[in-house]
């Protein structure tokens, strides 16, 4: 509510339209009744359109990830539908919540660096402007306004990992390092994304400039920092299409840089695969697999070698 009001505001300076999507999950009793009263509100702060979208909700990744799935996709719809881009609420305390939940999970770098401001996904631009902003300045901002804020009570459910952070684990930590953790853990997420987003950008040009027919040169992919070395990896597998690409999969692709010993193919979702071969990876779809068992008997692969140290 404190971010449509806010972007209400702007919107009448800066000449511009401002809608309001609000996601009826259908998993709470009276969700429906919520979201049209959501709306309503939404249509007197001068929002225009205003959408009620009901969802349906899957299962996978558990019930914060499928709903959150269902939610994301009906902005996206939404937003294709008007050439929009999309505002979301998340707080400078979300993203506090969201880097230590990347620390406790273990989660790589990436999950740490926390969510960004600006980005661009499924064709659509994602914004998060109060991402700065501490979540007791926006409760108080619908305050000052006389704007109802209804609290969701899966928020307050100890059942979920994120509750339990909020609830117990960041206002500890605020004891124990004599406060400011929230904002000191935002400020580590933003350092990191700086560095991540520099190894990216030189992973991109190392894999423009190694890539050769769709493979990579096993030796001087080998030679690369590992940082650098994975993400062209990764670069590589993901403009391939390959999906659900995981940090297992990632580390079998790399041991056949690394750790070489002659071994076969790598298996990766979505029935692609890499085989190393005369000092190449290539990458293969499920239905090469014949082809390449042939292949390895035809050409075999290299020696093994050493791995590096």
């Amino acid at each position: 509510m404190a971010l449509a009001s806010a972007l209400a505001f702007e919107a009448r300076d800066a000449g511009v339209r401002v809608g309001g999507v609000t996601v009826d999950h259908g998993l709470q009793p009276g969700s429906a009744a919520r979201a049209d009263a959501t709306a309503q509100l939404l249509r007197g702060l001068g929002l225009d359109p205003v959408l009620s979208v009901r969802v349906q909700v899957g299962d996978d990744g558990g019930p914060e990830a499928a709903a959150r799935a269902a939610r994301y996709a009906a902005l996206v719809r939404a937003a294709g539908e008007h050439g929009a881009r999309i505002a979301l609420g998340h707080t400078l305390d979300d993203q506090a919540e969201t880097v230590l939940l990347g620390l406790g999970r273990g989660s790589g770098p990436r999950s740490v660096a926390g969510m960004v401001e600006e980005r661009t996904a499924d064709g659509v631009p994602w914004w998060r402007p109060l991402l700065g902003v501490r979540r007791a300045t926006v409760r108080q901002a619908c305050t000052d306004q006389g704007l109802p804020v209804w609290d969701d009570p899966w928020n307050a459910d100890p059942a979920y990992t994120r509750v339990r952070l909020r609830a117990e684990v960041l206002p500890l930590l605020e004891q124990v390092l004599g406060g400011g953790v929230a904002p000191a853990l935002a400020r580590t997420a933003a350092l990191l994304r700086e560095d991540l987003d520099a190894l990216d950008e030189l992973a991109g040009a190392r894999l423009a400039e190694l890539l050769v027919d769709g493979g990579l040169p096993a030796g001087p992919l080998a030679q690369l920092p590992d940082a650098l070395r994975r993400r062209v990896l990764r670069g590589w597998l993901r403009r391939a299409g390959v999906p659900d690409l995981q940090a297992v999969h990632l580390r079998a692709v790399d041991a056949l840089l690394t750790r070489w010993r002659g071994q076969g193919r790598v298996d990766l979702p979505g029935g692609a695969g890499v085989l190393r071969s005369s000092g190449r990876l290539t990458l293969l779809s499920g239905a090469a697999r014949p082809a390449e068992h042939r292949a390895a008997v035809d050409h075999p692969a290299e020696p093994p070698e050493e791995p590096c140290p």
